[in-house]
């Protein structure tokens, strides 16, 4: 099965080709904003890399968040009408599966920064294991994310015996084999409402 994940999550354009397990092609930009524009170039680099076509996709899997919202919305929208235009399964995979290290098989927690000014310090987090989530995405103030399972994180100088750990396409894309997409549907993962909201009406 060759799949192509794209995470656009973070401040990043992060894209990567994985084939039965084995990783045919990644690339990472870098960036603040601007994802929608670049993402049509960035998909067809990366198949040139690998020397495939579109056609050749057997699935897309798209990290829905938590993250930023715009990033988040950008991917999900741009994975869905890609799968869509091929005729192939779309399947959403969280931050927090996309940061978790793809051979930990014992249950564990990730911890991804979500406040980081105190003292409003906050990470989103989810429980994990070889087997999936066993919960979904939740927002834990710093005081509650640490206990009985071990923990990684992106941020682990704030969280005491942390290890560190990142969200990336190509984790994603591994872990989204073993995904069935009607139970993994691709669509955002917010946690929380957006920090920015529309004004009001006078």
């Amino acid at each position: 099965m060759v799949i192509l994940a794209i995470n656009t999550a973070a401040r990043a354009c992060d894209l990567a080709l994985v084939g039965a397990g084995t990783l045919l092609a990644e690339t990472k930009e870098d960036m603040a904003k601007g994802q929608d524009a670049r993402l049509p170039g960035a998909v067809s680099e990366i198949l040139m890399q690998a020397g495939l076509e579109a056609g050749e996709l057997d699935r897309i899997a798209v990290v829905c968040g938590p993250g930023s919202f715009t990033g988040v919305r950008i991917g999900v929208a741009f994975a869905r009408g890609f799968a869509l235009a091929l005729g192939i399964d779309c399947v959403g995979v969280t931050s927090l599966e996309a940061a978790s290290p793809v051979e930990r098989a014992a249950a564990h927690r990730v911890a991804l920064i979500a406040r980081q000014r105190p003292p409003d310090i906050s990470f989103w987090t989810q429980d994990l294991s070889g087997a999936g989530a066993s919960g979904p995405a939740e927002e834990r103030p710093l005081d509650q994310v640490t206990g009985p399972l071990p923990v990684y994180s992106d941020r682990p100088d704030l969280l005491e015996g942390a290890r560190p750990c990142a969200p990336a396409a190509v984790t994603a894309a591994r872990r989204a084999e073993a995904l069935t997409p009607g139970r993994h549907p691709a669509r955002p993962v917010y946690v929380r409402a957006p920090d920015a909201a529309l004004p009001a009406r006078p």
